[in-house]
């Protein structure tokens, strides 16, 4: 990773607390309105990869699953626990796309079987060593985001912290956006309009 690509990482991991939106702490009211959204359809979402074992390191080598950070075993229950909540729910599911990163893979295609495609688009940024391939990944994901495959369908981008907060144009922190978390987005032009943050916890909450 170059010098000016991992300032710009470190910048938008280390969030300052002005940056800190309370309205992304999804309250029940809220959650179940992003619950509603979901099960209408016409939205996509970006949802974070499941609960990683943090004893592990990235090296930005991904045909190796042992040179990267994966799912934990709390990671896999939890993505087991997202696709019976999603079924529980009657989701409309459309399009499954995951980044080539295991633990994103991984969680998707625990949580969603095998309509789980992978995206290089979706990619990690510290897996994206090339300043102008992260960018053109963010534009992707930008755009993607508000562009559902159909009216009545929930599309799934599983993915990570990082890459949104590039669409976003801010930070995310870890409280904010957490392992599981989905970012709901309704149709829009040029990017989609975040409707909130739905913490993988309020998802399962709601599926009783």
């Amino acid at each position: 990773m170059g010098q000016a690509q991992a300032m710009r990482r470190r910048a938008l991991i280390a969030a300052p607390a002005f940056f800190v939106a309370p309205k992304f702490f999804v309250d029940q009211a809220a959650a179940t309105t992003l619950v509603g959204a979901l099960q209408a359809g016409g939205v996509v979402v970006v949802m974070r990869h499941g609960i990683t074992d943090r004893s592990q390191a990235d090296t930005g080598d991904l045909r190796n699953r042992a040179a990267q950070r994966n799912l934990s075993d709390a990671g896999r229950a939890q993505a087991q626990r997202v696709g019976a909540a999603v079924a529980a729910l009657r989701i409309p599911i459309g399009q499954v796309l995951a980044s080539p990163v295991f633990r994103a893979r991984d969680t998707a295609e625990i949580a969603f079987g095998a309509r789980a495609v992978v995206e290089p688009m979706l990619n990690a940024d510290d897996y994206t060593p090339d300043p102008m391939r992260l960018d053109q990944q963010i534009a992707w994901l930008r755009a993607r985001s508000g562009r559902p495959s159909g009216p009545a369908v929930t599309d799934i981008l599983v993915g990570h912290i990082v890459p949104l907060g590039m669409v976003l144009g801010r930070g995310l922190t870890q409280a904010e956006y957490p392992e599981g978390a989905m970012a709901i987005f309704a149709p829009g032009p040029d990017t989609g309009r975040l409707l909130g943050i739905l913490p993988a916890d309020a998802l399962f909450v709601a599926a009783g």
